[in-house]
C-alpha cells in the first residue's frame, strides 16, 4: 500500500488513469489541435506545393571569394552570408579553429569564439595607441559617468545589484592587469640593459 501523501507522479502504479482525449478536449480549449490535421489552424498552409511566390527551388548562392567559417554540422554555408568582417590575424585563426575542429554543441567551440573576440578587442586597443586618439579606459569604462552622473543613485532598486561589485573588476581589471604586465616587462628590460 502506498502512502496517499506521496504524489502520484512518484509512484510506480498510477492511482488514477489518465484522462481520455475527449475529456481533455472538453476541459482544455485547443487541446489536441495537432492530432487531426483538420483541427490545425495552419492546416491549409501545410499543403504542398505551397505557393510562396519564390522563383527558385534552392536560392542562388552568393559567391565565396574567401573561405567563410562554417559549422561542421552543415555541408555548406548559407546561400547568403556576411562579408563585412572577415576573420583576420590571430583572432581569425582562433575563430577558424573553433569552426573547423568543434561542433556547435561543444563548450570548446564557444569558449574559443569568446577567446577570439577578446584577442580581437585587445588587438584593437593596442592598435589605438598608434593613432592620434588612443582608447581612454577611464571614460570608456564608465568610471567618470559613475562619479558625475549619479552612478550609485541610478543603481538603486535594480535586479542586477549583486553584480555591481564585480562590474569595476570586470571592466577595469584587464586594463590594470595589462598595466601591471607592461610595468613588469619594462622594469625587467631596464634591469637587463643596466647590466
Amino acid at each position: 500500500m502506498t502512502d496517499p501523501d506521496i504524489p502520484s507522479a512518484y509512484v510506480r502504479d498510477k492511482r488514477t488513469p489518465p484522462p481520455s482525449r475527449e475529456e481533455l478536449r472538453a476541459r482544455i480549449p485547443g487541446w489536441g489541435a495537432d492530432l487531426d490535421p483538420a483541427d490545425r489552424p495552419s492546416y491549409p498552409k501545410l499543403q504542398y506545393p505551397a505557393d510562396t511566390g519564390a522563383h527558385w527551388d534552392f536560392p542562388e548562392r552568393q559567391p565565396e571569394k574567401e573561405p567563410r567559417e562554417r559549422s561542421i554540422e552543415h555541408a555548406f554555408v548559407t546561400p547568403v552570408f556576411g562579408t563585412a568582417q572577415p576573420p583576420k590575424g590571430l583572432s581569425g585563426a582562433i575563430r577558424k579553429l573553433a569552426y573547423r575542429r568543434f561542433s556547435e554543441g561543444r563548450l570548446a567551440h564557444w569558449l574559443l569564439l569568446i577567446v577570439g573576440d577578446r584577442v580581437d578587442a585587445w588587438g584593437s586597443h593596442l592598435r589605438s595607441f598608434a593613432t592620434l586618439h588612443p582608447d581612454n579606459p577611464v571614460t570608456e569604462t564608465g568610471v567618470k559617468a559613475e562619479l558625475t552622473h549619479g552612478g550609485l543613485r541610478s543603481r538603486r532598486g535594480r535586479s542586477d545589484a549583486r553584480h555591481h561589485v564585480l562590474d569595476p573588476v570586470i571592466v577595469a581589471g584587464p586594463w590594470v592587469a595589462g598595466a601591471a604586465v607592461t610595468y613588469t616587462g619594462v622594469r625587467r628590460l631596464m634591469r637587463a640593459l643596466r647590466r
